[in-house]
């Protein structure tokens, strides 16, 4: 399948009503829209870091994306347009995207959107100093948070910083989840 064509496919939500975190990647990558799943890449750190944060109780692969749901979690990206690098998107396209993802987040009120890196956020916001971490105006009705991006490329956090990152928000989310019976 040419690269084109795969651009053309997107990479299926993982969502559900009342989830306690959704996690946002910026587009699906190349590899990721052409499985079907989410954080295929052979370099993404994203499963690894998920484990090593608290958020599963063993480490997961994009084959088992959907068993996130079962531990209150959810995936989904800003954009459905696949690309080799996130850079390849336009502002004017994530900005684009902005209000159909609000709407999305609305319609599925998670507590947390946890956006992976600060591209989308701030291209969505129009806000330029996105710091890391909780944000102060919420997104979509979400108290929006905003994650290093895990992807190979981006190798200005190492893996102990990413998982660092990671588990504030799991330690944040698991003590406002209800104890389940």
């Amino acid at each position: 399948m040419s690269s084109s064509s795969v651009a053309l496919q997107s990479l299926p939500d993982i969502l559900a009503p009342g989830l306690a975190v959704v996690f946002c990647g910026i587009n699906p990558g190349l590899l990721a829209a052409s499985t079907g799943r989410h954080f295929a890449g052979h370099g993404n750190r994203f499963w690894g870091v998920m484990h090593l944060a608290g958020f599963t109780p063993e480490q997961f692969g994009p084959e088992d994306d959907h068993a996130l749901l079962q531990y209150g979690y959810g995936l989904t990206t800003a954009v459905s347009r696949a690309t080799a690098r996130a850079n390849d998107l336009s502002r004017i396209e994530l900005k684009a995207a902005a209000i159909d993802f609000e709407q999305k987040i609305e319609r599925y009120a998670p507590k947390y959107i946890a956006f992976l890196g600060k591209m989308a956020l701030a291209a969505m916001s129009g806000t330029r100093d996105i710091q890391w971490g909780l944000q102060s105006a919420p997104f979509g009705g979400a108290r929006a948070w905003v994650l290093p991006n895990p992807s190979g490329l981006n190798r200005s956090f190492s893996l102990d910083a990413l998982v660092g990152a990671y588990r504030e928000l799991q330690l944040v989310a698991a003590s406002t989840r209800p104890a389940i019976a």
